[in-house]
């Protein structure tokens, strides 16, 4: 080989000589818009007020500039004048910008260039969404990198999820979180929401179960609220659940805002997590109920024509209502948050139902602390869930035996099963009790004397069923009886003839 040829490495080295000088991309950012905001602060204070609620001093590209938003906030904050010269004392050690200009004398000439306040929050919003986008670089490197040296126990379905989480956060940032807010926006929002109830039907505060009595007693569905739904085997409680999922998605309406988005006037968007069953058998339980065709015989191909016409059209009404459902098993409290926030940004969800507790999983280390310990994280998750999206949840939960081995087998809040955080965490505790089918378990023979007896006590709880309101934060507790059709796993409202007059005291 020759002396003078040249070896690979040095024969890239020549090439990239011989190129244009590399150009590397700069995050984005305006140093001008950082600077005319925080003059127009130093000018007039009153100009923070325009951005404090999105825009904090981590927003900023230049770390001096966040510095003298954060100093300056402070300053304002205890009543002070932020200016350059109460500023200066704060800055009077730092280093120098360069050799002619020193962070006081910056101060100066970023008041001296002011122009106006009226652009303030146009230049807070720029800074912010510069921001946001460098943030996205940053999620998306991490999400690169980490994809490059994942380790055996960290798979590529956690990677998405806390992907998804990153990036819903990021999304929300603006939304959530925005800290206090004066008593009198507070009264505006509760006064608006009196509104809402007085010109809706039934006069409710919150989405309408569709089962009058239960509504009249919590009000509503209440946004943000962790409904815990909770009963032996056998009481009804999916189907209760699956009767409100409907009953809020048929009655789902909008009216269109003059700036092009919609408002929900009534029922909401239902996202319906199945952890015990297929979205084929809860499909099929709906079914059942609308058509008044019992599931069982729909199962089992017992139908005639003129039933399976009637299917046909239930299902045609059905197929347009807003209920999603989700059957994946095994789902941890991280997962089902990742796909309720994706659900909520797709389609504007509005109620969201966990069918059942027990089946949901937390987190490797509480799994690891134990059971009670995991089912506090899920509990504590879904009431977290509820603030963050501003829906209410409804979760079922099973009871212990315990109730099994009382003499009256209506449930308590001390039944709840596994642990106290279900109690502590949920706004509204219900409980579904069924009478019918422990009586029906104590059935004697037709020859026993007390045969008669019995059957007088099933006509009086034959059809009827109880939901028990053992905690409620913004109402009474108390007992609303429902009517309960078992052929089509339906409840409903308790005819009037069934209700028994006040007692008249004496």
């Amino acid at each position: 080989m020759a002396q003078n040829a040249l070896l690979p490495t040095d024969k890239l080295r020549a090439a990239a000589s011989a190129e244009e000088p590399l150009t590397f991309r700069q995050p984005p950012h305006n140093i001008d818009a950082e600077q005319a905001l925080l003059g127009a602060i130093l000018v007039n204070n009153e100009s923070l007020d325009r951005v404090s609620q999105f825009l904090r001093p981590e927003h900023f590209f230049d770390p001096l500039h966040a510095q003298i938003y954060e100093t300056a906030g402070k300053l304002i904050q205890v009543g002070k004048q932020a200016n350059p010269i109460t500023l200066r004392t704060y800055f009077e050690n730092a280093e120098p910008i360069d050799a002619h200009l020193t962070v006081p004398q910056y101060l100066g000439r970023l008041a001296a260039n002011a122009t106006t306040i009226i652009n303030a929050h146009d230049y807070g919003r720029t800074i912010y969404d510069l921001s946001i986008r460098r943030q996205l670089i940053g999620l998306g490197e991490d999400v690169v990198n980490t994809a490059f040296d994942s380790p055996v126990d960290h798979p590529p379905e956690i990677q998405i999820q806390e992907a998804e989480s990153r990036l819903y956060g990021l999304a929300e940032s603006g939304k959530y979180g925005q800290g206090f807010v004066t008593f009198g926006t507070a009264l505006t929002a509760a006064i608006d929401m009196a509104d809402s109830a007085f010109k809706r039907a039934g006069h409710l505060s919150g989405i309408s179960t569709g089962l009058t009595d239960l509504d009249k007693k919590m009000g509503g569905l209440q946004k943000s609220d962790l409904i815990i739904l909770a009963g032996r085997p056998s009481m009804g409680k999916t189907a209760l659940v699956t009767n409100i999922a409907y009953n809020v998605a048929r009655n789902y309406r909008t009216t269109p805002r003059p700036d092009g988005t919609d408002e929900v006037i009534d029922g909401a968007v239902v996202g319906f997590f199945s952890l015990e069953m297929s979205s084929e058998q809860l499909a099929t339980r709906i079914l059942a109920e609308q058509a008044e065709i019992g599931s069982e015989k729909i199962r089992r191909g017992m139908i005639d024509e003129r039933e399976f016409g009637k299917l046909v059209q239930v299902s045609q009404e059905m197929s347009r209502i807003p209920l999603f459902i989700d059957q994946t098993g095994g789902l941890t409290i991280a997962q089902l948050a990742a796909r309720a926030r994706k659900l909520k940004r797709q389609k504007g969800l509005g109620l969201l139902i966990v069918d059942y507790l027990q089946l949901l999983a937390g987190s490797s280390k509480s799994q690891s602390a134990g059971r009670v310990q995991e089912i506090t994280e899920i509990t504590t998750g879904l009431k977290a869930l509820a603030k963050e999206l501003e829906v209410p949840i409804i979760a079922l939960s099973q009871l212990s035996r315990q109730v099994e081995q009382r003499e009256d087998k209506r449930p308590q809040l001390s039944d709840l099963r596994e642990s106290g955080s279900i109690e502590q965490d949920a706004d509204v505790v219900m409980f579904v009790f069924r009478e019918e089918y422990y009586v029906e378990r104590l059935k004697p023979s037709e020859g026993d004397p007390k045969f008669l007896e019995w059957q007088q006590k099933m006509v009086q709880v034959a059809g009827r069923a109880e939901v028990i309101i053992g905690k409620q934060r913004h109402g009474p507790v108390g007992t609303v009886d429902l009517a309960f059709e078992a052929q089509y796993t339906r409840f409903g409202n308790l005819a009037k003839d069934y209700v028994l007059p006040e007692r008249i005291s004496d």
